[in-house]
Protein backbone atom coordinates (compact mmCIF):
# COMPACT_ATOMS: atom_id res chain seq x y z
CA UNK A 1 0.00 0.00 0.00
CA UNK A 2 1.91 2.87 -1.02
CA UNK A 3 1.45 6.06 0.87
CA UNK A 4 1.76 9.66 -1.12
CA UNK A 5 2.76 11.93 1.97
CA UNK A 6 0.64 15.41 1.61
CA UNK A 7 1.44 17.41 4.78
CA UNK A 8 1.25 17.40 8.59
CA UNK A 9 0.45 19.86 10.83
CA UNK A 10 2.85 22.91 10.78
CA UNK A 11 2.45 23.12 14.58
CA UNK A 12 3.62 19.67 15.12
CA UNK A 13 7.27 19.73 16.33
CA UNK A 14 9.61 17.49 15.95
CA UNK A 15 7.24 14.23 16.44
CA UNK A 16 3.46 13.52 16.68
CA UNK A 17 0.98 14.67 13.89
CA UNK A 18 -1.46 15.14 12.97
CA UNK A 19 -0.69 13.95 9.42
CA UNK A 20 -2.80 13.16 5.99
CA UNK A 21 -1.80 10.92 2.91
CA UNK A 22 -3.34 9.55 -0.02
CA UNK A 23 -3.39 5.78 -0.63
CA UNK A 24 -3.32 5.41 -4.46
CA UNK A 25 -3.90 1.91 -4.42
CA UNK A 26 -6.94 1.99 -2.02
CA UNK A 27 -8.24 5.38 -3.32
CA UNK A 28 -8.38 6.62 0.17
CA UNK A 29 -7.14 9.24 2.33
CA UNK A 30 -5.37 8.41 5.35
CA UNK A 31 -5.20 10.57 8.18
CA UNK A 32 -3.48 10.52 11.29
CA UNK A 33 -4.89 12.20 14.59
CA UNK A 34 -4.75 13.06 18.54
CA UNK A 35 -7.15 10.57 19.94
CA UNK A 36 -10.71 12.17 20.29
CA UNK A 37 -11.44 12.62 24.13
CA UNK A 38 -14.34 10.62 26.39
CA UNK A 39 -16.25 13.35 25.48
CA UNK A 40 -16.43 13.38 21.89
CA UNK A 41 -16.85 9.68 21.81
CA UNK A 42 -19.52 9.97 23.82
CA UNK A 43 -21.62 12.44 21.81
CA UNK A 44 -20.87 10.64 18.85
CA UNK A 45 -21.68 7.63 20.21
CA UNK A 46 -25.39 8.69 20.85
CA UNK A 47 -25.96 11.06 17.87
CA UNK A 48 -28.60 9.87 14.52
CA UNK A 49 -26.48 11.86 12.21
CA UNK A 50 -28.77 10.55 9.20
CA UNK A 51 -32.17 9.86 9.96
CA UNK A 52 -32.76 5.47 10.33
CA UNK A 53 -28.99 5.40 10.55
CA UNK A 54 -27.54 3.15 13.30
CA UNK A 55 -26.46 5.28 16.12
CA UNK A 56 -22.81 4.64 17.54
CA UNK A 57 -19.32 4.73 16.03
CA UNK A 58 -19.38 1.25 14.28
CA UNK A 59 -16.44 -0.75 15.28
CA UNK A 60 -13.27 -0.79 13.36
CA UNK A 61 -14.07 2.95 13.26
CA UNK A 62 -12.41 5.95 15.36
CA UNK A 63 -12.96 9.71 15.16
CA UNK A 64 -9.79 11.67 14.83
CA UNK A 65 -9.29 15.40 15.19
CA UNK A 66 -7.46 17.66 12.67
CA UNK A 67 -6.98 21.33 12.78
CA UNK A 68 -8.93 23.98 10.73
CA UNK A 69 -4.94 25.11 10.06
CA UNK A 70 -4.68 22.38 7.91
CA UNK A 71 -7.43 22.77 5.25
CA UNK A 72 -5.17 23.56 2.62
CA UNK A 73 -3.29 20.96 3.38
CA UNK A 74 -6.33 18.62 3.15
CA UNK A 75 -7.72 20.71 0.19
CA UNK A 76 -4.08 19.70 -1.51
CA UNK A 77 -4.81 15.88 -0.77
CA UNK A 78 -7.99 16.07 -2.34
CA UNK A 79 -6.68 18.40 -5.57
CA UNK A 80 -3.75 15.23 -5.49
CA UNK A 81 -6.64 12.46 -5.83
CA UNK A 82 -8.65 14.34 -8.35
CA UNK A 83 -5.34 14.55 -10.62
CA UNK A 84 -4.54 11.23 -10.34
CA UNK A 85 -8.03 10.42 -11.40
CA UNK A 86 -8.97 8.54 -7.75
CA UNK A 87 -12.62 9.69 -6.92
Amino acid sequence: MPLDFVGIDPETGEEGSPTVWVDTDAHEFVFLGPDAEEALVAKLAGTEWVAGHKTGIPAGETPIRLPFRMIEIIRKACDDAERAGLQ
